[in-house]
């Protein structure tokens, strides 16, 4: 059994001007958000053994903040830029080629291609609150731990997983829900 782990980067910064969407730095919202993740996935003791993620700023920002907060610190990232604003299906392909020997894989980038990514690993079951809430919208920061029932990371294939948590900021200090601003 394997368990991927699926993190939205936090907030991003819509007041700073960058020429690029991809520098794109997170704003002091994100920040906390992204921390308090990392904090709620270290008391749960959930172990990640290897980190791919976009090289997008608001990324990395994230991860520099998650990663200490969630005694993560000590792993490097592997950086791809396939997940940069990536499909559901590219995504997939990141996972079989870097998954590697992995038993708990983080991947850490953007949406749509994240919750799309969520909504094709996890089947539709009646019922499935986790899942309606995915389906509602995966907020900056939120994170989702699933179960696959797989040996090989190269055999990951839609309708496999099965969600094991799924928790966003707001869930753990309600001043970071939804604002008048761009999630």
């Amino acid at each position: 059994m394997k368990s991927l782990t699926i993190l939205r980067h936090a907030k991003s910064g819509w007041d700073v001007q960058v020429e690029r969407d991809f520098d794109r730095p997170i704003n002091k919202r994100g920040q906390r958000g992204a921390e308090i993740i990392g904090q709620w996935l270290k008391r749960q003791k959930l172990p990640v053994d290897r980190i791919i993620a976009s090289p997008a700023v608001r990324v990395t920002e994230t991860l520099d903040i998650f990663q200490p907060a969630a005694d993560l610190d000590t792993l490097e990232p592997h950086w791809d830029r396939r997940i940069y604003l990536a499909s559901a299906a590219t995504l997939i392909d990141v996972i079989r080629d870097t998954g590697r020997d992995a038993e708990h894989l983080l991947i850490s980038g953007h949406n749509p291609g994240l919750e799309d990514l969520i909504l094709m690993l996890v089947p539709e079951s009646s019922g499935d609150a986790l899942r309606g809430k995915v389906e509602e919208k995966l907020p900056t920061s939120a994170l989702a731990r699933l179960e696959i029932d797989i040996a090989d990371w190269r055999d990951l294939d839609a309708n496999t997983a099965r969600f094991a948590a799924f928790i966003r900021p707001r869930d753990l200090d309600p001043t970071l829900a939804p604002a008048m601003d761009h999630d």
